[in-house]
């Protein structure tokens, strides 16, 4: 049954529909009111944050900057002595600043910084810098240091802007440039007067260029874009510009231009024209841009060095021509060769040196043991040699015959009285030759001390051999090989200079000659025109010149070289200086063996995850993404790193230890990633869990 409602509930219930909404009302009418002021109070909570957070970013790379810097300016005047290379980079301010030729096997950019920094800073180039040890006393040397160090340091932040670029966490940035900072290698390294400072500061600038310029691959062709593209083919140059080694981050952009490219090539929404005008623009920015700036600073180079000096005899007699105070410079000599004159001989290849003997004899494993013939490349009387006839003796009473095209020749040392000659024995080095030895006594030899004059180039209708412009080939009478100079160097008996020999194949390039030094009062003197060499020409010529004598460095006696697996796991360093103030290369043990066992367990993980894929196991997607993004950044930079390392592998020159430093950079900036992505993973709650990094100063996920 049901009840009928007291007039009591009537009433209430009246009140409560008259009541409720009017309540409900109001709520909502409040609510609306305070959203806007709580929508207010976060944003201003947000923008706090982002504050903070900035001010957090600038305040770690402004401490990052100050380390670096007072850790490597700290003591910089200590030793004040020559510490290892500064010899030779030191000597190359002297010559820059004295404005002499000289020659070295690397390209001028870091040379001529650090001769600027000299003459700016007060050095007039009158130290000698002889060898490690010697005290500079009042010599002002510092600011060349100085001017390392700095760029050195700069290396810490570029690093941090890397690492920061690619990763927006603030904690992987410091780590990576910590791991830089309190290097002592690194911090060694940057203290001297060496190319390395310089050229690590390049290779970084070009590394962090690469990056900011693959950050606006999404916005072609706006300002930023073209800015940072080109920023990356200057560095890229100038890299290339202070040392060759600087060609392996040259590669590594070019591998990571060229990936961009085939993407840009496989998206169906760009047309081909389009992937054209990104090809073109590419090279330009990228391969125009970076060759004229390489030229260009070797253009500033000769310029710079307009009088002769002591690389002279690296090059060919037509560049020496060139050089104000050298003897073929506006040169009056006998021009035409007669028997009689003394003559300095030179293989006209790219690179080649002046014919060559000295006292010495060839040891016992190379008989008969008779005086030994080589290539030099320094001026010098031992390069002096007199011609005779084959079967006669020179008299001065006859009247003056001149060398003509087949005529035979015998070639006397001038301070030992040895004749050029050569036997059916093997020489040192190249064993399909015939050796080439001064045999002889008092200008007195045999039959197998004759060579016939075979003219290539450069005589008139007279067939007359001329001074520097006739170009020809001494063939052996009895042998018929030609006089050839090598590109190997000799061991230390034959005092590492260039192996002589006679080649069977009479046609070989380093079968020519060419008389180059030329005394005889018999002759009447002239001034003939020389060719002058054209910038490109004698850009090909250095650069050979370059490669053949970088390829025949050997170490030196005593001197501790080491190979390329030492080099990551810190085996052995390096001695700058001996003295009292002992300066010793090496990195800091800890950091270093963090590194590589960083590096090997990442390398490891790759394989695991890869083997995992394989047996068809799938990640959860958040954890997948995650790792792809770290996988992405670490295996660029491995990439780089093994571009900076593993070719030394194939080089046949000696090795140090401080060839591997720009690839350690690369290594730092890895390990750095690699260190914040795994402490993440520690500290993270949920391994899953794409929230922001519980240790970065930043959110990010990663």
């Amino acid at each position: 049954m049901v009840m009928a409602p007291t007039k009591k509930e009537k009433k209430r219930k009246s009140a409560d529909k008259t009541n409720g909404p009017k309540e409900e009302k109001e709520i909502t009418t409040t609510v609306k009111k305070e959203e806007p002021k709580a929508i207010v109070k976060q944003a201003g909570n947000d923008f706090e944050n982002l504050n903070l957070k900035i001010l957090g970013r600038i305040l770690a790379f402004l401490c990052i900057v100050v380390l670096s810097f007072a850790t490597r300016l700290y003591n910089l005047s200590v030793p004040r002595h020559i510490c290892w290379d500064e010899t030779h980079f030191g000597k190359h301010a002297n010559f820059y600043i004295k404005g002499e030729f000289f020659f070295d096997v690397h390209p001028p950019l870091a040379k001529m910084l650090i001769a600027l920094a000299g003459y700016l800073s007060g050095y007039d180039g009158s130290f000698a810098f002889d060898k490690p040890g010697d005290e500079y006393g009042e010599h002002s040397y510092v600011g060349m240091r100085l001017l390392c160090t700095m760029l050195g340091s700069l290396c810490v932040p570029l690093a941090y802007l890397m690492v920061w670029e690619l990763t927006k966490s603030t904690a992987a940035s410091v780590l990576a440039a910590c791991f830089i900072i309190f290097d002592n290698g690194c911090i060694t390294i940057s203290q001297y007067i060496l190319l390395d400072p310089i050229l690590m500061f390049f290779i970084m600038l070009s590394a962090f260029c690469l990056t900011k310029f693959q950050s606006y691959k999404n916005e072609p062709y706006t300002i930023q874009w073209w800015i940072w593209m080109f920023a990356t083919g200057i560095s890229l140059s100038c890299a290339f510009s202070c040392k060759w080694v600087g060609l392996f981050v040259i590669l590594w952009a070019g591998l990571t231009t060229a990936m961009e490219l085939w993407e840009i090539l496989g998206n169906l929404e760009i047309s081909l024209f389009d992937v054209g005008k990104h090809l073109m623009a590419r090279v330009l920015g990228l391969i125009v841009v970076p060759i004229t700036i390489y030229l260009f600073w070797f253009a500033v180079h000769f310029r710079m060095l307009p009088n002769t000096g002591p690389g002279d005899g690296f090059f060919s007699s037509a560049f020496q021509s060139t050089l104000k105070g050298n003897q073929l410079y506006m040169y009056s000599v006998p021009e035409d060769l007669a028997f009689g004159s003394i003559i300095t001989l030179k293989n006209h290849r790219g690179g080649g040196a002046l014919l060559h003997s000295h006292t010495h004899l060839y040891p016992k494993e190379h008989p008969p043991e008779q005086q030994q013939v080589t290539g030099y490349s320094h001026k010098d009387d031992n390069n002096k040699w007199l011609v005779k006839k084959a079967y006669e003796q020179y008299d001065s009473e006859k009247p003056v015959e001149f060398v003509k095209n087949g005529d035979w020749i015998r070639l006397e040392h001038v301070a030992t009285k040895r004749n050029v000659h050569s036997h059916n024995e093997k020489p040192p080095l190249t064993k399909h030759h015939y050796q080439v030895t001064a045999y002889g006594d008092n200008g007195k030899g045999d039959a197998n001390d004759f060579w016939r004059v075979e003219v290539v180039s450069g005589a008139n209708a007279d067939n007359r051999v001329k001074t520097v412009k006739t170009v020809f080939r001494l063939v052996h009478v009895n042998l018929g090989c030609a006089l050839h100079m090598s590109t190997k160097t000799l061991p230390k008996w034959g005092w590492e200079q260039l192996e002589v020999s006679c080649n069977p194949t009479i046609y070989h390039q380093n079968n020519l000659w060419n008389v180059e030094g030329h005394e005889n009062d018999r002759v009447p003197k002239a001034s003939p025109e020389l060719y002058k060499p054209s910038f490109f020409e004698t850009i090909y010529e250095s650069h050979l010149v370059m490669a053949q004598t970088n390829a025949g460095f050997k170490p030196k006696e005593g001197e501790v070289t080491s190979q390329p697996w030492q080099w990551p796991i810190n085996y052995r360093g390096q001695v700058f200086s001996g003295a009292d103030n002992r300066v010793y290369l090496l990195g800091n043990p800890v950091i270093w063996w963090f590194i590589f066992g960083l590096m090997t367990f990442s390398i490891m993980m790759f394989f695991f995850y890869a083997l995992k894929a394989q047996r068809g196991y799938v990640d959860p997607p958040q954890f997948l993404a995650r790792r792809k993004r770290v996988e992405s950044i670490v295996v660029w930079l491995l990439i780089a790193w093994s571009f900076h390392y593993f070719p030394f592998y194939a080089m046949g020159r000696v090795l140090y230890f401080h060839h591997y430093f720009p690839a350690y950079l690369f290594s730092a900036m890895m390990a750095g990633k690699l260190n914040c992505a795994f402490l993440c993973r520690l500290v993270s709650t949920d391994p899953l869990d794409p929230v922001p990094c519980r240790i970065c100063l930043v959110r990010r996920a990663l």
